[in-house]
């Protein structure tokens, strides 16, 4: 039986891994695999009025083709900032806008692309568990400072680390999954 104070640690660190596994799920839409949608351009930062405001925030984003985004400015005067946004950003898409509204034409993915996807996928992937196991390090620190300072048996500093690793590698299993999904749906022709 775990120390409230343990468990309640453990239980912190739960709560933070599945943080970061939620940054990871937001990244790994981002990243553009078959098919076009919304969010591989909304959080695409746009000069609105003088702050960088992410896309999602000035147009509606849509999705009406597979090879197809259309964004529709709330504010028209928008369109020629929104029209740059997307032309910087490093995606390599090439917007067009009539005045209205902006169309984003998605070219199909070479191989040498979809490899670099991956590679990108993996590496933050990659990123989400260094910051797991640097949740795991922290709170294992914390977990033998409680065990001197309410000088709890060592069992109970063994046992609170064991459940620990547990949920770490809970959380780093979710993440292997998590890329390898996205990188055969990147990789999917």
């Amino acid at each position: 039986m775990l120390d409230p104070a343990i468990k309640k640690l453990i239980d912190e660190a739960d709560q933070t891994m599945d943080k970061a596994i939620e940054h990871l799920q937001i990244e790994l839409s981002g990243i553009r695999a078959g098919r076009a949608t919304p969010a591989m351009v909304e959080h695409i930062k746009v000069d609105y009025y003088g702050n960088a405001t992410p896309l999602n925030q000035v147009a509606s984003i849509s999705a009406p083709q597979a090879d197809l985004l259309v964004v529709q400015p709330w504010d028209t005067s928008a369109i020629g900032a929104i029209e740059k946004a997307i032309q910087a950003s490093s995606m390599g898409m090439n917007p067009s806008n009539d005045g209205v509204i902006v169309r984003i034409p998605i070219p199909p993915l070479s191989e040498e692309r979809r490899r670099d996807l991956v590679k990108t996928a993996k590496a933050r992937g990659e990123d989400a568990k260094v910051a797991i196991r640097n949740i795991r390090r922290h709170i294992k620190d914390t977990i033998k400072t409680v065990q001197q300072d309410e000088h709890l048996p060592e069992d109970m500093k063994f046992e609170g680390e064991e459940t620990l690793q547990k949920i770490t590698d809970r959380h780093t299993d979710r993440i292997d999954d998590m890329l390898n999904r996205k990188e055969s749906e990147i990789m999917e022709v």
